[in-house]
């Protein structure tokens, strides 16, 4: 995964603050690299959805089965949007999804 969020600095992206949610993925044994490139084709689309300000996906170096998203978007409403996006429920729901062992989010507000 090289793809990378912004072309605006993070301090840019964090200004008005915004609902951050991050996940935590762990695949199940032998889907970790089906899993990486299903991200890999997902991200570019997720980070030019209009309500999003930041997103990024990291692949544990300790553990490659293990996923870290940091997803800052503009409201719930643009996360609201995301979920409801063709490439999330092709990649994510349909693609992504069966392959996971453990998937866990929380949402934040920014301070």
């Amino acid at each position: 995964m090289n793809h990378y969020a912004t072309q605006k600095s993070l301090s840019e992206a964090v200004d008005g603050g915004g609902l951050l949610v991050v996940a935590q993925w762990e695949a199940k044994p032998g889907e970790a690299d089906k899993v990486a490139g299903i991200l890999d084709r997902f991200l570019p689309d997720a980070q030019r959805e209009d309500g999003v300000k930041l997103f990024l996906i990291s692949r544990a170096k300790d553990n490659p089965a293990q996923f870290l998203f940091y997803e800052l978007f503009r409201d719930e409403a643009a996360f609201k949007a995301h979920q409801e996006s063709a490439h999330f429920k092709t990649w994510i729901a349909d693609q992504a999804l069966p392959l996971l062992a453990k998937r866990e989010r929380a949402q934040y507000g920014m301070l």
